[in-house]
Protein backbone atom coordinates (compact mmCIF):
# COMPACT_ATOMS: atom_id res chain seq x y z
CA UNK A 1 0.00 0.00 0.00
CA UNK A 2 3.04 2.30 -0.29
CA UNK A 3 4.29 3.63 -3.61
CA UNK A 4 8.03 3.83 -3.04
CA UNK A 5 8.54 6.05 -6.09
CA UNK A 6 6.61 8.72 -4.16
CA UNK A 7 7.59 7.80 -0.59
CA UNK A 8 11.19 6.55 -0.76
CA UNK A 9 12.03 7.16 2.90
CA UNK A 10 10.28 5.34 5.73
CA UNK A 11 10.01 6.77 9.24
CA UNK A 12 12.14 4.70 11.59
CA UNK A 13 10.23 3.98 14.82
CA UNK A 14 12.52 2.95 17.66
CA UNK A 15 9.98 2.38 20.42
CA UNK A 16 6.34 3.07 21.31
CA UNK A 17 4.30 3.70 24.42
CA UNK A 18 0.60 4.39 24.89
CA UNK A 19 -0.64 6.47 21.96
CA UNK A 20 2.87 7.55 20.91
CA UNK A 21 5.45 6.38 18.40
CA UNK A 22 9.01 7.45 19.22
CA UNK A 23 11.29 7.72 16.19
CA UNK A 24 15.01 7.15 15.89
CA UNK A 25 15.58 10.86 15.27
CA UNK A 26 13.76 11.90 18.45
CA UNK A 27 10.26 12.68 17.23
CA UNK A 28 7.12 11.79 19.20
CA UNK A 29 4.21 10.98 16.88
CA UNK A 30 0.59 10.49 17.98
CA UNK A 31 -0.72 7.23 16.52
CA UNK A 32 -4.14 8.45 15.38
CA UNK A 33 -5.02 5.25 13.52
CA UNK A 34 -3.92 2.61 16.05
CA UNK A 35 -1.23 1.45 13.61
CA UNK A 36 -3.79 0.38 11.01
CA UNK A 37 -6.56 -0.33 13.52
CA UNK A 38 -4.76 -3.10 15.43
CA UNK A 39 -3.68 -1.41 18.66
CA UNK A 40 -6.49 -1.25 21.19
CA UNK A 41 -5.09 -0.53 24.66
CA UNK A 42 -1.99 1.43 23.62
CA UNK A 43 1.50 0.45 22.56
CA UNK A 44 3.54 -1.77 24.87
CA UNK A 45 0.82 -2.12 27.49
CA UNK A 46 2.77 -3.56 30.46
CA UNK A 47 0.27 -6.37 31.13
CA UNK A 48 0.59 -7.71 27.59
CA UNK A 49 4.36 -7.23 27.59
CA UNK A 50 4.61 -9.26 30.79
CA UNK A 51 2.34 -12.02 29.50
CA UNK A 52 4.28 -12.44 26.25
CA UNK A 53 7.62 -12.44 28.09
CA UNK A 54 6.39 -15.09 30.55
CA UNK A 55 5.02 -17.27 27.75
CA UNK A 56 8.29 -16.99 25.78
CA UNK A 57 10.08 -18.66 28.66
CA UNK A 58 7.78 -21.72 28.47
CA UNK A 59 6.58 -22.34 24.90
CA UNK A 60 6.83 -20.15 21.84
CA UNK A 61 5.37 -22.39 19.11
CA UNK A 62 4.30 -25.96 18.46
CA UNK A 63 2.59 -27.52 15.47
CA UNK A 64 -1.18 -27.20 15.99
CA UNK A 65 -2.10 -30.37 14.11
CA UNK A 66 -2.74 -33.01 16.76
CA UNK A 67 -1.14 -30.86 19.47
CA UNK A 68 -2.55 -28.21 21.77
CA UNK A 69 -1.51 -25.99 24.66
CA UNK A 70 -3.08 -24.10 27.54
CA UNK A 71 -3.03 -20.54 26.10
CA UNK A 72 -4.87 -21.67 22.95
CA UNK A 73 -7.49 -23.61 24.89
CA UNK A 74 -8.05 -20.83 27.42
CA UNK A 75 -8.32 -18.21 24.66
CA UNK A 76 -10.90 -20.29 22.78
CA UNK A 77 -13.01 -20.56 25.93
CA UNK A 78 -12.85 -16.82 26.56
CA UNK A 79 -13.69 -15.89 22.95
CA UNK A 80 -16.70 -18.18 23.01
CA UNK A 81 -17.88 -16.70 26.30
CA UNK A 82 -17.68 -13.22 24.77
CA UNK A 83 -19.59 -14.14 21.62
CA UNK A 84 -23.09 -15.45 21.00
CA UNK A 85 -23.75 -18.93 22.49
CA UNK A 86 -24.50 -20.29 19.01
CA UNK A 87 -20.80 -19.92 18.14
CA UNK A 88 -19.18 -22.96 19.76
CA UNK A 89 -15.89 -23.58 17.93
CA UNK A 90 -12.76 -21.58 17.15
CA UNK A 91 -10.32 -22.08 14.28
CA UNK A 92 -7.05 -20.16 14.62
CA UNK A 93 -5.06 -18.66 11.76
CA UNK A 94 -2.57 -15.82 11.44
CA UNK A 95 -4.33 -12.72 10.03
CA UNK A 96 -7.65 -11.16 9.15
CA UNK A 97 -7.32 -12.21 5.54
CA UNK A 98 -6.75 -15.85 6.47
CA UNK A 99 -9.62 -15.72 8.97
CA UNK A 100 -11.83 -14.73 6.03
CA UNK A 101 -10.37 -17.41 3.76
CA UNK A 102 -11.16 -19.97 6.47
CA UNK A 103 -14.75 -18.76 6.75
CA UNK A 104 -15.31 -18.90 2.99
CA UNK A 105 -13.90 -22.42 2.80
CA UNK A 106 -15.99 -23.53 5.76
CA UNK A 107 -19.16 -22.12 4.18
CA UNK A 108 -18.63 -23.88 0.86
CA UNK A 109 -17.43 -27.09 2.53
CA UNK A 110 -20.40 -27.16 4.91
CA UNK A 111 -22.93 -27.45 2.09
CA UNK A 112 -20.77 -29.91 0.15
CA UNK A 113 -20.48 -32.25 3.14
CA UNK A 114 -24.20 -31.91 3.83
CA UNK A 115 -24.79 -33.14 0.24
CA UNK A 116 -26.66 -29.93 -0.59
CA UNK A 117 -24.03 -28.08 -2.62
CA UNK A 118 -24.23 -24.30 -2.66
CA UNK A 119 -21.41 -22.41 -4.31
CA UNK A 120 -22.41 -18.75 -4.55
CA UNK A 121 -20.88 -16.10 -2.27
CA UNK A 122 -22.61 -12.72 -1.89
CA UNK A 123 -20.99 -9.57 -0.50
CA UNK A 124 -21.63 -5.87 -0.13
CA UNK A 125 -20.31 -3.53 -2.79
CA UNK A 126 -17.32 -1.59 -1.48
CA UNK A 127 -16.27 -4.27 0.98
CA UNK A 128 -12.67 -5.10 1.83
CA UNK A 129 -11.84 -8.48 3.36
CA UNK A 130 -8.11 -8.84 2.78
CA UNK A 131 -5.54 -9.31 0.04
CA UNK A 132 -5.37 -13.07 -0.43
CA UNK A 133 -7.28 -14.30 -3.48
CA UNK A 134 -10.43 -15.53 -1.78
CA UNK A 135 -10.65 -12.39 0.32
CA UNK A 136 -10.04 -10.22 -2.76
CA UNK A 137 -12.82 -12.07 -4.57
CA UNK A 138 -15.27 -11.25 -1.79
CA UNK A 139 -14.12 -7.63 -1.72
CA UNK A 140 -14.94 -4.77 -4.01
CA UNK A 141 -13.44 -4.71 -7.48
CA UNK A 142 -11.22 -1.64 -7.23
CA UNK A 143 -7.76 -0.19 -7.81
CA UNK A 144 -6.57 -2.54 -5.03
CA UNK A 145 -7.17 -5.70 -7.03
CA UNK A 146 -7.84 -4.69 -10.65
CA UNK A 147 -4.67 -6.39 -11.89
CA UNK A 148 -5.83 -9.72 -10.48
CA UNK A 149 -9.49 -9.59 -11.49
CA UNK A 150 -9.17 -12.34 -14.14
CA UNK A 151 -8.07 -14.73 -11.38
CA UNK A 152 -10.82 -13.92 -8.86
CA UNK A 153 -13.86 -16.17 -8.50
CA UNK A 154 -17.30 -14.70 -9.17
CA UNK A 155 -19.09 -13.05 -6.26
CA UNK A 156 -22.46 -11.31 -6.40
CA UNK A 157 -22.13 -7.81 -4.95
CA UNK A 158 -25.10 -6.01 -3.42
CA UNK A 159 -25.42 -2.22 -3.61
CA UNK A 160 -24.20 -0.57 -0.42
CA UNK A 161 -27.16 0.24 1.87
CA UNK A 162 -26.81 4.01 1.97
CA UNK A 163 -29.34 5.84 4.12
CA UNK A 164 -32.65 5.91 2.30
CA UNK A 165 -31.57 3.23 -0.17
CA UNK A 166 -31.52 0.21 2.12
CA UNK A 167 -34.51 -1.31 0.34
CA UNK A 168 -32.54 -1.65 -2.90
CA UNK A 169 -29.90 -3.71 -1.09
CA UNK A 170 -32.44 -5.99 0.60
CA UNK A 171 -34.51 -6.42 -2.55
CA UNK A 172 -31.45 -7.38 -4.60
CA UNK A 173 -30.32 -9.86 -1.94
CA UNK A 174 -33.72 -11.51 -1.72
CA UNK A 175 -33.80 -11.85 -5.51
CA UNK A 176 -30.40 -13.59 -5.49
CA UNK A 177 -31.42 -15.86 -2.62
CA UNK A 178 -34.41 -17.15 -4.58
CA UNK A 179 -31.96 -18.92 -6.88
CA UNK A 180 -31.21 -21.34 -4.02
CA UNK A 181 -27.45 -21.48 -4.61
CA UNK A 182 -26.22 -18.92 -2.05
CA UNK A 183 -23.80 -20.46 0.42
CA UNK A 184 -23.04 -17.30 2.36
CA UNK A 185 -23.27 -13.55 2.62
CA UNK A 186 -20.11 -11.90 3.92
CA UNK A 187 -20.24 -8.38 5.39
CA UNK A 188 -18.24 -6.00 7.51
CA UNK A 189 -20.96 -5.36 10.10
CA UNK A 190 -22.02 -1.70 10.44
CA UNK A 191 -18.79 -0.16 9.08
CA UNK A 192 -16.82 -0.76 5.88
CA UNK A 193 -13.28 0.23 6.78
CA UNK A 194 -11.02 0.40 3.73
CA UNK A 195 -13.74 1.81 1.46
CA UNK A 196 -13.80 4.96 3.57
CA UNK A 197 -15.47 4.13 6.91
CA UNK A 198 -18.89 3.80 5.31
CA UNK A 199 -21.58 3.20 7.93
CA UNK A 200 -24.96 1.49 7.68
CA UNK A 201 -27.62 0.81 10.27
CA UNK A 202 -28.03 -2.10 12.69
CA UNK A 203 -31.56 -2.52 11.33
CA UNK A 204 -30.17 -3.19 7.85
CA UNK A 205 -27.66 -5.69 9.22
CA UNK A 206 -30.48 -7.51 11.02
CA UNK A 207 -32.60 -7.55 7.87
CA UNK A 208 -29.71 -9.12 5.91
CA UNK A 209 -29.28 -11.69 8.68
CA UNK A 210 -32.99 -12.51 8.66
CA UNK A 211 -32.96 -13.03 4.89
CA UNK A 212 -30.06 -15.47 5.28
CA UNK A 213 -32.05 -17.38 7.88
CA UNK A 214 -35.19 -17.47 5.76
CA UNK A 215 -33.33 -18.91 2.75
CA UNK A 216 -30.86 -21.24 4.49
CA UNK A 217 -27.75 -19.22 3.65
CA UNK A 218 -24.90 -18.62 6.10
CA UNK A 219 -23.90 -15.18 7.37
CA UNK A 220 -20.18 -14.44 7.68
CA UNK A 221 -19.42 -11.43 9.88
CA UNK A 222 -15.99 -9.99 9.09
CA UNK A 223 -15.34 -8.35 12.46
CA UNK A 224 -11.61 -8.01 11.80
CA UNK A 225 -11.79 -4.21 12.06
CA UNK A 226 -15.15 -3.75 13.79
CA UNK A 227 -14.50 -6.19 16.64
CA UNK A 228 -13.06 -5.45 20.07
CA UNK A 229 -14.86 -2.19 20.68
CA UNK A 230 -14.23 -0.21 17.52
CA UNK A 231 -17.94 0.43 16.84
CA UNK A 232 -18.89 1.01 20.47
CA UNK A 233 -19.67 -2.59 21.48
CA UNK A 234 -17.41 -5.61 21.83
CA UNK A 235 -18.60 -6.89 18.45
CA UNK A 236 -20.61 -4.87 15.93
CA UNK A 237 -23.17 -7.67 15.47
CA UNK A 238 -24.33 -7.11 19.05
CA UNK A 239 -25.87 -3.77 18.05
CA UNK A 240 -28.12 -5.55 15.57
CA UNK A 241 -29.01 -8.29 18.05
CA UNK A 242 -27.84 -11.03 15.69
CA UNK A 243 -25.51 -14.01 15.71
CA UNK A 244 -23.56 -14.82 12.54
CA UNK A 245 -22.82 -18.40 11.52
CA UNK A 246 -19.14 -17.55 11.11
CA UNK A 247 -17.29 -14.64 12.69
CA UNK A 248 -13.80 -13.52 11.62
CA UNK A 249 -11.48 -11.84 14.13
CA UNK A 250 -7.96 -10.40 14.01
CA UNK A 251 -6.41 -6.89 14.44
CA UNK A 252 -7.44 -6.06 18.04
CA UNK A 253 -7.50 -9.73 19.03
CA UNK A 254 -3.99 -9.56 20.52
CA UNK A 255 -4.19 -5.89 21.45
CA UNK A 256 -2.05 -5.16 18.39
CA UNK A 257 0.97 -7.11 19.68
CA UNK A 258 1.19 -10.13 17.39
CA UNK A 259 -0.47 -11.30 14.17
CA UNK A 260 -3.33 -13.69 14.76
CA UNK A 261 -6.67 -14.61 13.24
CA UNK A 262 -9.63 -16.56 14.55
CA UNK A 263 -12.78 -17.83 12.86
CA UNK A 264 -15.67 -18.70 15.15
CA UNK A 265 -18.21 -21.24 13.88
CA UNK A 266 -21.43 -22.93 14.89
CA UNK A 267 -21.62 -26.57 15.95
CA UNK A 268 -23.51 -27.40 12.73
CA UNK A 269 -20.59 -26.21 10.62
CA UNK A 270 -18.05 -28.06 12.77
CA UNK A 271 -20.09 -31.27 12.62
CA UNK A 272 -20.23 -31.18 8.82
CA UNK A 273 -16.45 -31.76 8.76
CA UNK A 274 -16.40 -34.26 11.68
CA UNK A 275 -16.17 -37.75 10.17
CA UNK A 276 -14.07 -40.90 10.19
CA UNK A 277 -13.68 -40.32 6.45
CA UNK A 278 -10.39 -38.40 6.28
CA UNK A 279 -11.42 -36.78 3.00
CA UNK A 280 -13.93 -34.69 5.00
CA UNK A 281 -11.16 -33.09 7.08
CA UNK A 282 -11.18 -29.30 7.05
CA UNK A 283 -8.03 -28.89 4.98
CA UNK A 284 -6.56 -25.55 5.99
CA UNK A 285 -3.27 -24.85 7.69
CA UNK A 286 -0.93 -21.98 8.44
CA UNK A 287 2.42 -22.64 10.06
CA UNK A 288 1.79 -20.41 13.06
CA UNK A 289 -1.79 -21.47 13.75
CA UNK A 290 -2.49 -21.22 17.48
CA UNK A 291 0.87 -19.61 18.17
CA UNK A 292 1.41 -19.66 21.93
CA UNK A 293 2.87 -16.14 22.12
CA UNK A 294 -0.05 -14.67 20.18
CA UNK A 295 -2.52 -16.57 22.38
CA UNK A 296 -0.81 -15.20 25.50
CA UNK A 297 -1.04 -11.65 24.14
CA UNK A 298 -4.73 -12.13 23.31
CA UNK A 299 -5.45 -13.51 26.78
CA UNK A 300 -3.73 -10.53 28.40
CA UNK A 301 -5.68 -8.17 26.16
CA UNK A 302 -8.97 -9.76 27.22
CA UNK A 303 -7.88 -9.47 30.85
CA UNK A 304 -7.44 -5.74 30.32
CA UNK A 305 -11.00 -5.61 29.00
CA UNK A 306 -12.15 -7.31 32.18
CA UNK A 307 -10.17 -5.21 34.66
CA UNK A 308 -9.79 -1.74 33.14
CA UNK A 309 -12.46 0.80 32.04
CA UNK A 310 -11.98 0.12 28.32
CA UNK A 311 -15.59 0.65 27.27
CA UNK A 312 -15.73 3.86 29.31
CA UNK A 313 -12.64 5.08 27.42
CA UNK A 314 -14.33 4.26 24.11
CA UNK A 315 -17.42 6.25 25.14
CA UNK A 316 -15.20 9.22 26.03
CA UNK A 317 -13.52 9.03 22.61
CA UNK A 318 -16.93 8.85 20.92
CA UNK A 319 -18.12 11.93 22.81
CA UNK A 320 -14.98 13.84 21.79
CA UNK A 321 -15.51 12.77 18.18
CA UNK A 322 -19.12 13.96 18.25
CA UNK A 323 -18.07 17.34 19.60
CA UNK A 324 -15.38 17.66 16.92
CA UNK A 325 -17.88 16.67 14.24
CA UNK A 326 -19.91 19.73 15.23
CA UNK A 327 -16.90 21.94 14.52
CA UNK A 328 -15.99 20.33 11.19
CA UNK A 329 -19.62 20.35 10.06
CA UNK A 330 -19.33 24.12 9.66
CA UNK A 331 -16.57 23.79 7.06
CA UNK A 332 -17.69 24.08 3.41
CA UNK A 333 -14.90 21.75 2.26
CA UNK A 334 -16.09 18.68 4.21
CA UNK A 335 -19.07 16.36 3.87
CA UNK A 336 -20.62 13.20 5.29
CA UNK A 337 -19.33 13.53 8.85
CA UNK A 338 -19.83 10.29 10.76
CA UNK A 339 -18.99 8.89 14.18
CA UNK A 340 -19.33 5.28 15.29
CA UNK A 341 -17.71 4.23 18.55
CA UNK A 342 -14.02 5.17 18.39
CA UNK A 343 -14.27 5.97 14.66
CA UNK A 344 -14.44 9.53 13.33
CA UNK A 345 -14.59 10.03 9.56
CA UNK A 346 -15.45 12.66 6.98
CA UNK A 347 -15.08 13.18 3.25
CA UNK A 348 -13.07 16.08 1.88
CA UNK A 349 -14.63 17.62 -1.21
CA UNK A 350 -12.42 16.96 -4.22
CA UNK A 351 -12.83 16.60 -7.97
CA UNK A 352 -11.23 13.16 -7.75
CA UNK A 353 -13.13 10.83 -5.46
CA UNK A 354 -11.90 7.54 -4.06
CA UNK A 355 -8.53 6.09 -3.20
CA UNK A 356 -6.50 7.93 -5.88
CA UNK A 357 -7.57 11.39 -4.74
CA UNK A 358 -4.54 13.59 -4.08
CA UNK A 359 -6.22 14.97 -0.96
CA UNK A 360 -5.19 11.87 1.00
CA UNK A 361 -1.43 12.22 0.50
CA UNK A 362 -1.63 15.98 1.13
CA UNK A 363 -3.34 15.47 4.48
CA UNK A 364 -0.96 12.65 5.40
CA UNK A 365 2.08 14.85 4.65
CA UNK A 366 0.81 17.80 6.67
CA UNK A 367 -0.21 15.67 9.64
CA UNK A 368 3.01 13.66 9.81
CA UNK A 369 5.07 16.86 9.55
CA UNK A 370 3.18 17.94 12.67
CA UNK A 371 3.77 14.63 14.46
CA UNK A 372 0.34 13.07 13.97
CA UNK A 373 -0.17 9.81 12.09
CA UNK A 374 -3.36 9.80 10.03
CA UNK A 375 -3.60 7.81 6.82
CA UNK A 376 -6.61 8.93 4.77
CA UNK A 377 -8.38 6.55 2.41
CA UNK A 378 -8.37 8.76 -0.68
CA UNK A 379 -10.49 11.81 0.10
CA UNK A 380 -11.84 10.22 3.30
CA UNK A 381 -9.94 11.18 6.43
CA UNK A 382 -10.55 9.22 9.61
CA UNK A 383 -9.35 9.10 13.20
CA UNK A 384 -9.30 5.74 14.98
CA UNK A 385 -7.05 6.01 18.04
CA UNK A 386 -5.93 3.58 20.75
CA UNK A 387 -8.40 3.56 23.63
CA UNK A 388 -5.82 4.99 26.02
CA UNK A 389 -5.56 8.29 24.12
CA UNK A 390 -6.02 11.42 26.22
CA UNK A 391 -8.50 14.19 25.52
CA UNK A 392 -5.53 16.54 25.04
CA UNK A 393 -4.07 14.33 22.31
CA UNK A 394 -7.45 14.10 20.60
CA UNK A 395 -7.74 17.90 20.67
CA UNK A 396 -4.27 18.06 19.13
CA UNK A 397 -5.35 15.72 16.30
CA UNK A 398 -8.52 17.69 15.55
CA UNK A 399 -6.70 21.04 15.65
CA UNK A 400 -3.89 19.80 13.41
CA UNK A 401 -6.41 18.33 10.95
CA UNK A 402 -8.24 21.68 10.88
CA UNK A 403 -4.96 23.41 10.01
CA UNK A 404 -4.27 20.78 7.34
CA UNK A 405 -7.58 21.55 5.65
CA UNK A 406 -6.90 25.29 5.87
CA UNK A 407 -3.49 24.70 4.28
CA UNK A 408 -5.01 22.70 1.40
CA UNK A 409 -7.73 25.34 0.90
CA UNK A 410 -5.17 28.15 0.78
CA UNK A 411 -3.03 26.27 -1.74
CA UNK A 412 -6.07 25.71 -3.96
CA UNK A 413 -6.96 29.38 -3.83
CA UNK A 414 -3.41 30.38 -4.73
CA UNK A 415 -3.41 28.04 -7.73
CA UNK A 416 -6.78 29.36 -8.85
CA UNK A 417 -5.51 32.94 -8.63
Amino acid sequence: MTQHALLPDSIHVERAEGAYLHTKDGRKIIDGISSWWVNTHGHCHPKIVKAVQAQAEKLEQVVFAGFTHEPAEELAKKLLRLSDPSLEFVFYSDSGSTAVEVALKMAIGYFEHESTPRRKIVALEGGYHGDTFGAMSAGSRSVFNKLYEPYLFDVEHLPFPFEGREFQTLEKFESILRGGDVAALIVEPLVQGASGMRIYTPETLKALHDLCRAHGALLIADEVMTGFGRTGSMFACEQAGIAPDLMCLSKGLTGGFLPMGATLATKEIYTAFYDTDRSKTFFHSTSFTGNALACAAALASLEIWATEPVMSNIRSIEQAHEKAAGWFYARPDVAALRVQGSIFAMDIKDETQGYLSEIGPQIYDFMIENDVLLRPVGNTVYILPPYCITSEDLENIYETLWRALDHIRDEREQRAA
